[in-house]
């Protein structure tokens, strides 16, 4: 389903040329999307999810939203503020799960507004009755890992830290894979033939090697593991990108445009590339669901994240070192399932929505 685009002929006429999916197309595909009931449900509970992630800072910190104290106002989260200013000892700054500033907060006159979860990433709950990794409780909802640190909260932001990475990652491997893909295609011949076998050559790499001696050499970052990975993620997508090149380079259209004189990188961008760009749609969830995957898989081998960092594989390394907390794996799994399932879903109805066979709605 393409809509028609303009060429300017020889003679200066204007030719009719199958161009860019139409306006009209793109609303027909998102109103079959919509009436995928799982996937549109599952594209609303996943953006919802995303949105809370990303404000994680306000609904899962160890510092107050907002406070008031001696007629004064205080933003915590924007301004570090010395204890002393909330009438403790020290210079330092202030700890706002401390009982003695908590009391100050609830005198007369004073209050402070903490997040529904009142715990950052890597805040240790010091004043927790049972051992550490503490089952959940009225203090720490989902239990604490081994260290102490709030189950949840490192849920909510590894979660961020995952989709995050997943969607920069799918990013870079779409547009290394799109542009080698394009090449080929287009070009074909011994370009093709060449870059076939440079990509044979480059995909026998033993990736996993690779980062095992990266990861010795440089500190752990997730820049350097974003670098790493897109190294090798482009080259499936490449593949799909090439077939669709081959095969529309020899449309009528195609081969109008270049006796009309038209510049190849024109004929690419405007005529090809849209029309090549399903199997590329139609696989975003799934390869965001690999990236999730990869990244939860080296933070479980512990070559991922910073140490420290919030991630859901290295909260399952927990779980599988602690078998008797168990809330550390339960939760954690669950959060990885759903993160999947609604990827998959979301995936699902896309592929439906682009499929010319499926009725219209």
């Amino acid at each position: 389903m393409s809509d028609t685009a303009s060429v300017q002929s020889s003679e200066g006429g204007v030719m009719a040329l199958p161009g860019a999916p139409s306006p009209s197309f793109a609303r027909r595909v998102w109103r079959r999307f919509r009436g995928n009931r799982l996937g549109w449900r599952s594209l609303l509970l996943f953006g919802a999810l995303m949105a809370l992630s990303l404000a994680a800072e306000l609904v899962s910190n160890d510092k107050p939203l907002l406070v008031r104290y001696q007629g004064q106002w205080y933003f915590p989260l924007v301004q570090a503020y010395p204890e002393k200013v909330f009438g403790g000892d020290f210079e330092t700054e202030t700890d706002y799960l401390d009982p003695f500033i908590r009391s100050r907060f609830a005198q007369p006159g004073n209050f402070a507004l903490y997040p529904p979860n009142p715990y950052g990433a890597n805040t240790i709950n010091y004043f927790s009755q049972a051992p550490d990794p503490a089952p959940p409780s009225r203090q720490n909802w989902l239990g604490t890992d081994d260290r102490g640190r709030d189950l949840l909260a490192r849920l909510i932001y590894g979660f961020r830290v995952s989709v995050l990475f997943g969607l920069a990652l799918t990013a870079v491997g779409v547009l290394l894979g799109v542009a080698a893909g394009a090449v080929q295609g287009y070009f074909g011949g011994a370009v093709d033939l060449m870059a076939q076998r440079l990509i044979e050559i480059w995909s026998s790499m033993p990736e996993l090697y690779l980062l095992i001696i990266f990861s010795a050499i440089f500190s752990p970052s997730i820049a350097l593991l974003l670098a790493l990975l897109s190294l090798f993620g482009w080259m499936s997508l490449s593949d799909y990108v090439r077939a669709e090149f081959l095969r529309n380079r020899q449309l009528d259209y195609v081969k109008s445009a270049r006796a009309l004189g038209m510049p190849s990188w024109q004929i690419v961008w405007r005529h090809i590339l849209p029309n090549s760009l399903t199997p590329v749609v139609t696989f975003l969830p799934f390869r965001m669901s690999g990236a999730i995957l990869a990244l939860t898989s080296l933070d479980f081998l512990g070559l991922g994240v910073p140490p420290g960092t919030p991630s859901l594989g290295e909260l399952l390394s927990q779980g599988k070192n602690n078998i008797d907390a168990w809330w550390i794996s339960m939760a954690t799994f669950c959060v990885l399932a759903l993160t999947l399932l609604l990827l998959t879903l979301m995936g699902d109805a896309l592929r439906d929505a682009l499929d010319p066979r499926k009725a219209e709605l």
